[in-house]
């Protein structure tokens, strides 16, 4: 699907730069998230890096994600790949 992400990468201050199979590029800012359940457990910046790409869905080992919509409405768009 064309909102499937297909490349993640941490980035500093709880920011995750994301491709997606449409082609959009964005940096998506989860500092709102990290007060919020299971999301606390990504205040430990090591586990944070651990993100990774999951049936085309943002994860971490601990299966926590961010909903493909959620990505593409909240992320900054990015000219140039990071």
């Amino acid at each position: 699907m064309y909102w499937d992400v297909k490349n993640v990468k941490p980035l500093s201050d709880y920011r995750i730069y994301i491709e997606t199979a449409g082609g959009q590029k964005g940096i998506f800012d989860l500092k709102p998230y990290l007060d919020h359940g299971v999301f606390s457990e990504l205040r430990d910046i090591s586990y944070f890096n651990q993100v990774s790409i999951l049936f085309g869905a943002v994860t971490w080992p601990n299966e926590q994600d961010i909903a493909p919509e959620t990505l593409l409405a909240e992320m900054q768009p990015v000219d140039k790949p990071i």
